[in-house]
């Protein structure tokens, strides 16, 4: 079965490229390129991964999304795997997840997604964590 892949992007022209990958890679993408559109797409669609981006054009849609689909009721909402891939860890020191344990939080545990990439994304890393978050790398069940 093709796994679906949503891309929630402003870049178009990234939207584009990181299709081409995806697609070459045998699964299925769709496309928003904003926070309402892709909740809506998640909606409609149910993907089976959504990559997002965190930063597009009313600022930081990118948290407000993931904040909105986990709050759902239905399991599928709150579970679906959401890589987030963003250049604001190359520019600023704002950091979406701590990279270990503080006592208060555990490494990782700021923003409830699976992953984080760094802009620019690179194609063969992009792969993996989509393989690996779906269960795909080793054939076994999504990791958590």
């Amino acid at each position: 079965m093709q796994r679906k892949i949503l891309i929630v992007e402003d870049d178009k022209d990234l939207v584009a490229a990181l299709q081409i990958v995806l697609k070459k890679h045998g699964f299925e993408v769709v496309a928003a390129h904003d926070a309402p559109g892709g909740l809506a797409k998640t909606e409609a669609e149910r993907p089976d991964l959504i990559v997002l981006d965190v930063m597009m054009p009313n600022a930081t849609e990118g948290f407000h999304f993931v904040w909105t689909l986990r709050l759902r009721e239905d399991e599928y909402f709150r579970s679906v795997p959401i890589i987030v891939i963003s250049a604001i860890h190359q520019r600023t020191e704002l950091r979406f997840y701590p990279d270990s344990a503080d006592g208060t939080y555990q490494a990782g545990e700021f923003l409830p997604v699976q992953s984080f990439i760094d802009k620019p994304v690179d194609p063969t890393e992009l792969v993996r964590e989509v393989e690996r978050q779906l269960g795909l790398a080793r054939g076994g069940e999504r990791e958590p």
